[in-house]
């Protein structure tokens, strides 16, 4: 018998997809090309007030937020402006080591000489995407050489990479984080489909195996943002749902680890325990119980449970998208941007938008249904 065909999106998630990738076309994307952009040192601000949409006092410019607008735009098809920021990143962040400092002041000279790994993961992850788009040879060249730092420099034991290292490299500053090794993973991933490198999934397995041997908590099956043992250690449900849709998009890396059958249960305990079925918020962070130590809704954690409900594979979970993409257009969407974050019971946390949220916005749209 023929294969049996998935099952139509309903006309009306459709509806509302297409309203939010308008928005993002129409509202958010031309303001990083306008207002929020220095045209001098041809880099994204940090932030605009979301108010009265001015730029925020500057007081640094960093390597990993023109990474993210690099990847957005790039994404986007607006190749000039993408040009214009793979260039200043090339130019205004190369670290005397070699690899990146992690931010320049205001005037455009080095501030933090900081190796980061977060930093060093978004180089790579915008450099696939440009090459990607563009094709453009220097992007390829600029992936290897970050990708190489990054194994000669960073690595720890295990498999996994510390956080931050010092400016001369002589030693560590930050033991291996969660959130540096995830966002690493992403990019090793974008890499791989970039490149077709076998390294990368050599890499990816090693770090898939070391996560699941120093932050997999075992009664949850979630993975923490500190080492396991770490002093006030903490669960982000956030973090859960990009961990899901990172393991969806690479079954031959995850299928059938000790982390990737984690990766369920984590999120169904983060979703019971860390999303406000009144509002379908999702809160920062739980403690290693289950109980919520900060009640904040960053909108990048619902982007993140949109994403996860989108490409989760399970029909009655996936029918939870709708309610929840109503969620993050009424709640954290508005007509000059977006809420960064909400407190629980919906009043404006923060009034400012950051640079590096529409990142968010476009890995979550991108794995929406389409008509």
């Amino acid at each position: 018998m023929p294969a049996s065909s998935p099952d139509p999106v309903d006309s009306s998630v459709l509806a509302l997809v297409a309203d939010l990738r308008q928005h993002y076309r129409d509202i958010v994307l031309p303001l990083w090309r306008t207002t929020g952009y220095n045209p001098d040192l041809e880099l994204p601000y940090e932030a605009v007030d979301g108010t009265r949409l001015q730029v925020l006092p500057v007081t640094r410019y960093r390597a990993m937020a023109c990474a993210r607008q690099l990847y957005v735009h790039t994404t986007a098809g607006a190749t000039a402006h993408a040009a214009r920021l793979f260039d200043a990143l090339r130019q205004r962040f190369v670290h005397p080591e070699g690899g990146w400092v992690y931010s320049i002041d205001a005037q455009g000279a080095p501030l933090d000489a900081t190796h980061d790994l977060y930093t060093y993961a978004f180089v790579i992850f915008a450099c696939a995407a440009h090459y990607g788009v563009t094709r453009d040879r220097r992007a390829l060249d600029l992936l290897g050489a970050t990708a190489g730092q990054v194994e000669s420099r960073f690595a720890a034991p295990a498999g996994l990479y510390w956080a931050q290292l010092k400016p001369d490299l002589s030693a560590p500053l930050q033991d291996v984080q969660q959130n540096p090794v995830m966002h690493l993973t992403e990019a090793y991933l974008a890499a791989r489909d970039a490149t077709g490198e076998a390294g990368f999934t050599t890499a990816l397995r090693k770090i898939v195996a070391g996560m699941a041997g120093a932050f997999l908590h075992a009664p949850t099956q979630c993975v923490t943002e500190l080492r396991l043992g770490a002093a006030d250690n903490r669960i982000e449900p956030g973090h859960q749902f990009e961990w899901l849709a990172l393991a969806r998009s690479a079954p031959d890396v995850f299928g059938g680890t000790v982390l990737g059958n984690a990766l369920e249960h984590a999120f169904v305990f983060a979703q019971a325990q860390g999303v406000d079925m009144a509002t379908n918020g999702v809160c920062a962070a739980l403690d290693l119980e289950g109980g919520i130590v900060d009640a904040t809704q960053r909108i990048w954690a619902q982007t993140e449970y949109a994403r996860a409900l989108a490409v989760h594979g399970d029909p009655a979970v996936t029918a939870l998208l709708k309610g929840q993409l109503q969620r993050l257009r009424e709640r954290f969407l508005q007509p000059r941007g977006w809420y960064e974050c909400l407190h629980a019971d919906g009043r404006v946390a923060r009034a400012d938008m950051p640079s590096t949220t529409p990142y968010h916005l476009a890995t979550c749209y991108a794995a929406l249904p389409a008509a």
